[in-house]
């Protein structure tokens, strides 16, 4: 018996929310954030986690960053809405799919994650934060988001426990396949 909280990858879906180019440089350890949400993809596509992802009015933000983008599904649907389930169908397919938890990464977590976030848990979706793989401007923002999301019922994580949990045992068929990415990982942080 598991605690109702733990992910399985069959049910989970990765939400890469916003990292777009005119909006990164002003986001605080904006480094960091791209790093861990290309573990996540990484890991995502090896465990066969659905991928999604959001750009935020482009024209004027530009588009997904490069590192992120080329491991995003195509077209990578555009919104103005401050939420991600403001993109048509997005909430359905979710549903149609099984995927009643949605892991979200992505920049700015007091407004678009924010956002994306209550209403996920509004449709009854389990909401996870890896808080590594997400960013603001500024570190009261973030701070305060995560917490006002934490006591709305989001789980807070983050990007290696989230990947764990998708494997639930080293006896996972694709454990070493991970293993390497998490081996990588640890050579290149500062």
């Amino acid at each position: 018996m598991t605690h109702s909280t733990v992910m399985a990858a069959s049910e989970t879906a990765l939400l890469v929310i916003d990292v777009q180019e005119k909006l990164l440089p002003k986001i605080q350890h904006a480094d960091r954030v791209v790093a861990n949400t290309a573990f996540l993809l990484d890991a995502a596509r090896i465990l066969d986690v659905a991928i999604l992802a959001t750009e935020q009015y482009p024209k004027g933000l530009g588009p997904t960053v490069a590192p992120l983008r080329e491991k995003l599904p195509q077209p990578i649907p555009e919104k103005t809405a401050f939420s991600s389930c403001g993109v048509p169908n997005l909430i359905e397919n979710l549903h149609r799919d099984g995927k009643f938890r949605v892991v979200l990464a992505g920049i700015e977590t007091h407004v678009c994650v924010l956002h994306t976030a209550l209403d996920l848990l509004a449709h009854d979706f389990w909401v996870y934060l890896p808080v590594d793989a997400l960013g603001s401007r500024y570190a009261i923002d973030h701070e305060m988001a995560l917490r006002r999301l934490e006591s709305a019922g989001a789980v807070l994580t983050t990007c290696e426990t989230t990947i764990f949990e998708w494997m639930r045992d080293a006896k996972h068929p694709r454990f070493k396949e991970v293993s390497k990415l998490i081996q990588e990982r640890m050579k290149n942080e500062p």
